[in-house]
């Protein structure tokens, strides 16, 4: 299938998809997601793929959602238009799903990250929740999986107050997997995924749904509530000065409402 937001390609059992919208630092829209989507079900379902790397550009894995595509939303559009479903879709992927990220990974980028089983971070990997600082809070699991990735106070700060990770600090709290010089980043994860595709395609299944289920508890019923909280934010004018102050490239100005 052609894509126009992603590239795909297989390297043996491995399957490599690409984020491919360089023009906006590969910045999530509801097309890049539902494509993304497809190709990675598509690849849960071919017995010849025995596991999927998932990475983007040298600048960016992706740098957020797409601010211009929910600026001016409302809270019932947020609710309605599929886009959290999105992020559920992803996150029921069986294979084992390995994050090969350069440069930034922001906000939905951050979220995208975080559904992967295991990380491969660039030298140049930085990772963060900015929401907070567009009126809204992450969207698509980042204060669920970020809280029980490196724990309550690191995840406070980082969803709070905008405080971006390293890849060095991201390896410091058991973030990511390990840290690579930038050029060697798509071989690193491709040998972790080669290696892991040789294992039994059913054992590998199973053993993904045990952490799974050990990692989440009931996360599913959190993810609800944050996905409440973050289709209430476009209820506020708050939501709405954010985003357009960061699409007119100047400081917002809040009104707590």
């Amino acid at each position: 299938m052609t894509y126009t937001n992603i590239l795909t390609e297989t390297n043996g059992r491995v399957a490599i998809i690409t984020l491919n919208r360089p023009q906006a630092l590969n910045a999530l829209n509801r097309s890049l997601l539902s494509e993304l989507g497809e190709a990675l079900a598509a690849c849960d379902s071919d017995p010849a793929i025995g596991a999927i790397v998932l990475t983007g550009s040298s600048r960016a894995f992706a740098a957020g959602a797409d601010i211009k595509e929910m600026a001016e939303m409302s809270a019932i559009e947020m609710t309605t238009n599929g886009f959290s479903d999105l992020f559920a879709r992803l996150a029921r992927v069986s294979k084992p799903l390995i994050a090969a990220v350069s440069g930034f990974a922001l906000g939905g980028g951050f979220e995208l990250v975080l559904l992967c089983d295991m990380i491969v971070a660039a030298e140049s990997a930085r990772f963060g929740l900015p929401e907070v600082t567009i009126g809204v809070i992450p969207g698509g699991g980042g204060t669920q999986r970020l809280t029980r990735a490196v724990g309550k106070t690191l995840a406070m700060e980082m969803v709070l107050n905008n405080r971006q990770l390293s890849a060095a600090e991201a390896e410091k709290y058991g973030l990511v997997n390990r840290v690579v010089p930038n050029e060697r980043i798509l071989d690193e994860a491709l040998a972790l995924a080669a290696e892991i595709a040789e294992r039994s395609p059913l054992a590998l299944r199973f053993a993904k749904e045990a952490v799974n289920a050990a990692f989440e508890g009931s996360l599913s019923e959190t993810l609800d509530d944050e996905r409440r909280l973050f289709q209430l934010a476009f209820a506020s004018q708050d939501q709405k000065e954010g985003m357009r102050a960061f699409l007119e490239k100047r400081k917002p100005t809040w009104t707590g409402k």
